[in-house]
């Protein structure tokens, strides 16, 4: 193993056997596109072998941080040795950074194929910090390989190769969901899209309830949307993007996101501005849940539901047969709003800008919506949610988020 610094070199040697070893050093300047030359050799006599130890192939020859990681925009790693130990089958790396890069990253072992490794990183690039969330899924060696490039650059370039050794590895119906990006939790991307001051910091969240609410205040002109996804699912009733809810004010935006089952999931967020048509990514979030949750749906959500629009009650997509229900929500600009169960309400418009009132829920298989006429010049209505009607336990409908 070498590992070389601005004006030093280590090398580290196990020999597999007995005997009488060469070891033959070549070096060449840093700049130089020539090819090496030898610089010395030494004679390594082995009395008494250590057990062998299986360790990763490293293409890339030099162990630790690159000799010019400054030069990189690397000013300092949370790990400064070449090895790392995750004891427990879990490590975060952070890099601090001069100025703001984008990196990802290579986890491989004798053990582990190409997609069951991406499935083992999650990274995040903040202005002045790269971080790496690593789960390790087999005891044993691993090398961890970062690269990285600046914003607008067109490729990334080896910046450090680590070491890692693993001796309590992760059950891997723990790993992280597939098809995370190179941006996961808030930082660089969301900065630029005009999200900030986000309620969670990290990109790993783990809840015992089974619930949580992602915030972020933002400037004006920002759409925002989300999605929700998991490996496999297995008991979810509805489609899981009925397990999201998105609320948009002037200045925040909140994402409430209810489980179905129990699992690990990747929240997608998405942003666009005023001026464009399509959402753009903008970053992901992982929630874990390993307890048993079981949360009812949000209501499905129609176009006209937009910025601006809250829902009060009922917070679940969820409703009792022949059950009264109250809806409360606030519609900006809406000249009127109903609620259409086993008949027609019209919503009162309260003090404090909130449309109530209740309704009768039909038989089971029905809906409930909610529609508004959102233009005097138009007299029609158009849908803005719609809940579901069913024989479901007085559980399920409580709050769900």
């Amino acid at each position: 193993m070498m590992t070389v610094s601005e004006n030093s070199m280590t090398i580290r040697v196990t020999p597999p056997s007995e005997g009488l070893f060469d070891l033959m050093i070549f070096a060449r300047d840093a700049e130089s596109p020539a090819p090496y030359n030898w610089v010395c050799s030494y004679q390594i006599q082995c009395v008494e072998p250590r057990d062998p130890e299986e360790l990763p192939e490293n293409p890339f020859r030099f162990w630790g941080l690159h000799q010019k990681a400054r030069d990189f925009g690397i000013v300092e790693s949370s790990h400064p040795g070449e090895l790392l130990v995750a004891s427990q089958g879990t490590l975060l790396l952070t890099l601090q950074t001069s100025r703001p890069l984008l990196a990802t990253y290579e986890l491989v072992s004798k053990d582990l194929d190409a997609a069951l490794s991406k499935k083992c990183l999650a990274s995040q690039a903040e202005e002045g910090r790269l971080s790496c969330h690593v789960l390790c899924p087999f005891r044993g060696y691993y090398r961890l390989s970062v690269f990285v490039k600046d914003l607008g650059a067109s490729t990334f370039r080896n910046a450090a190769n680590f070491l890692l050794r693993c001796s309590g590895p992760v059950n891997q119906n723990q790993l992280f969901p597939s098809g995370l990006s190179v941006h996961c939790g808030p930082g660089i991307s969301s900065m630029s899209s005009g999200l900030f001051q986000p309620s969670h910091s990290v990109p790993v969240i783990t809840t015992k309830l089974g619930k949580c609410n992602i915030t972020f205040h933002t400037r004006g002109g920002v759409d925002v949307t989300a999605s929700l996804s998991k490996d496999k699912v297995s008991g979810a009733k509805y489609p899981l993007e009925r397990y999201v809810l998105v609320t948009q004010l002037q200045a925040k935006v909140s994402v409430c996101v209810a489980l179905p089952e129990s699992g690990v999931y990747k929240v997608g967020l998405y942003g666009r501005r005023e001026d464009s048509k399509d959402f753009a990514h903008v970053c992901d979030y992982i929630v874990r849940c390993f307890s048993e949750p079981c949360w009812p749906p949000f209501p499905r959500v129609y176009g006209p539901w937009g910025k601006g629009c809250v829902l009060l009650e009922p917070r679940t997509g969820e409703l009792q047969e022949q059950s009264w229900a109250r809806v409360r929500v606030k519609v900006p600009n809406a000249c009127s709003v109903v609620a259409i169960g086993q008949e027609k309400v019209a919503l009162q418009l309260s003090p404090n800008k909130v449309w109530e009132g209740d309704v009768l829920a039909g038989s089971a298989g029905t809906q409930v919506k909610v529609a508004a006429r959102l233009s005097q010049r138009c007299p029609s209505l158009e849908v803005l949610l719609a809940f579901e009607v069913g024989s479901v336990s007085a559980a399920s409908l409580g709050c769900s988020g």
